[in-house]
């Protein structure tokens, strides 16, 4: 129960704490080791450091829990994600006042989500300096290149791949793999090319990972032709592409209208064990709604049911878009009706779909208004964007009344994020639309 109520706390690092501190004191309870990390993961996330720190001095002085390196790797990726890269450097390098002697894992996990969020040049200049003192592998030099394959700089990674080579590090695949999407990465396809080919002479047969990497490099420079060779060679060895790679063609194939041959794909996944996810078939429904056709989204919404796959806020968003835009309001209604069949909840953007779109079709503002009273029932605070074309599309009418109901039913609401909104709806208060908000509106 515990355990569950502080994963509820998430980002509000405080709360957690004074809860856990809490439940610390009721008679003949003990937190599991599980409520340590959860309540270091809240504190790091929520960028309660300082509380973090005195959290861990206390576990350590009251040895009331172990203080594990798994403890450390949360505080690792919190400072990251944080953008505290030599912060995160310093909590390595701590580690050591708490009873733990850093090792190769350690590291590798430093290492990793400080690439993970780009911060590679910290990342590099700590290795660099450490180095000496542990036992590198292969992976730990493929999280680097890795790193710097991710932000374009495919020379660093060459250059680890040489210093892997030269330090008698075994190579594996997985450091050729980080090598060659490097390479693909940074726009030099033709030596990747040429070192997948001197891959079998240094002891190592490639999988379906480097296979994959060539076929969406091919993809990304909308060279199909190349992409489906290099599959059809993957089929000859009996190597299975994972979902991603499929997913990849088949988004390219419907940009390129070649939604036909993407559904084949489709069944090729199925049939060889590969479950497809939302995005395989959300690049299809994008090619549907595009091109207005109904029939053809709509079938493909009940396929995805029969395929086990559920649709997300991205297939509904864009297919109830379509239909309104082309006022086909019997069939947007039908889908709003089935997503509840299908456990799928709307959220404020499928209430922005359906708010917009109706805002801007003829006689249709009071449908708008029902929508959103549905959404101020559901306690989900609204867009700004969406309060301020409901208002200037009510005031436009001179429905001063509506306006008034509306901003008297946000100031009843239970969620204190949608009472806060009423003041907007009056027209006694501005707010700038967020950028999250606005990428939510344009995305589906």
């Amino acid at each position: 129960m515990v355990e569950q109520v502080l994963k509820r706390c998430n980002n509000l690092g405080f709360s957690a704490h004074r809860f856990f501190l809490w439940a610390k004191r009721i008679p003949g309870f003990e937190h599991s080791v599980i409520s340590y990390q959860i309540l270091v993961d809240i504190l790091g996330s929520s960028k309660q450091f300082a509380i973090l720190w005195d959290f861990l001095i206390e576990m350590r002085e009251s040895h009331s829990a172990e203080i594990s390196p798994e403890v450390f790797w949360l505080v690792f990726r919190a400072y990251s994600r944080a953008n505290l890269p030599e912060d995160a450097v310093r909590a390595f390098n701590r580690m050591v006042e708490f009873g733990i002697k850093q090792g190769v894992q350690d590291l590798d996990q430093l290492l990793y989500v400080l690439c993970k969020r780009k911060h590679v040049r910290h990342a590099q200049k700590f290795f660099d300096k450490v180095k000496i003192g542990f036992e590198l592998n292969a992976k730990t030099y493929s999280i680097l290149m890795r790193g710097w394959g991710d932000i374009g700089d495919s020379n660093e990674a060459r250059k680890l791949f040489d210093e892997m080579l030269k330090g008698g590090c075994k190579v594996d695949v997985l450091a050729y793999n980080s090598l060659l999407e490097a390479l693909c990465k940074g726009g030099h396809a033709n030596e990747a090319y040429k070192m997948f080919r001197e891959m079998g002479s240094n002891g190592v047969d490639p999988d379906a990972g480097t296979y994959s990497i060539f076929i969406r490099a091919y993809c990304e420079a909308n060279d199909m032709h190349s992409a489906f060779r290099v599959l059809d060679r993957m089929r000859r060895y009996d190597l299975l592409p994972n979902v991603y790679t499929y997913n990849c063609i088949i988004k390219k194939l419907c940009k390129n209208e070649r939604v036909d041959e993407a559904y084949q794909l489709l069944d090729e996944m199925i049939e060889r064990g590969v479950k497809p996810d939302a995005w395989s078939y959300n690049a299809m429904q994008a090619y549907h709604c595009d091109h207005s056709e109904v029939n053809r989204a709509l079938k493909l919404i009940s396929r995805m049911e029969k395929d086990n796959c559920m649709p997300d806020r991205h297939t509904y968003n864009m297919v109830l878009k379509l239909l309104i835009r082309i006022g086909r309001f019997d069939r947007a209604t039908e889908v709003w009706e089935s997503m509840g069949e299908r456990r799928f909840y709307p959220s404020v953007s499928t209430y922005a779909v359906m708010i917009h779109g109706l805002c801007k079709k003829k006689g249709k503002l009071e449908e708008a208004c029902k929508y959103f009273e549905m959404m101020i029932d559901d306690g989900i605070p609204p867009y700004t964007s969406t309060i301020e074309l409901l208002r200037s599309q009510l005031l436009g009418l001179g429905f001063l009344d509506h306006i008034e109901i509306l901003a008297d039913k946000m100031e009843r609401s239970t969620s204190c994020s949608v009472h806060d909104l009423e003041n907007m709806m009056r027209g006694e208060k501005t707010f700038k639309t967020s950028r999250s908000e606005e990428k939510d509106l344009e995305s589906d």
